[in-house]
């Protein structure tokens, strides 16, 4: 398995608590959030168990839901729902940036 899944479960821990504040404000951006988030860890973990273009499309999807998650976060703090720790960003933003190398 990737290091980098467990870097993300990590930051899955981290959102807890903005996920549960999010429901309170925006039940339906909060769904969508958490689901593009789960998609992430399931994504990397079939890629992991996969080989050639398989893989790679399982990397693309993980990819893609990983900047759903960031741009969630970033909707959700610009209406004011949450506040989102920088350190939390920048964690994601390793996890988009080792998953961009994996695609190439």
């Amino acid at each position: 398995m990737l290091r980098v899944y467990s870097d993300y479960l990590a930051v899955l821990r981290d959102m807890r608590s903005v996920l549960h504040a999010l429901e309170t404000r925006d039940i339906d951006l909060a769904r969508q959030l958490r689901r593009a988030a789960a998609s992430v860890a399931l994504n990397m973990a079939e890629g992991s168990g996969n080989a050639g273009g398989t893989r790679r499309q399982r990397y693309l999807s993980a990819l893609g839901s990983a900047r759903e998650v960031v741009a969630g976060l970033q909707v959700a703090e610009a209406l004011g729902y949450v506040t989102v720790e920088a350190a939390l960003m920048a964690r994601l933003d390793r996890v988009v940036g080792v998953l961009v190398r994996l695609v190439r």
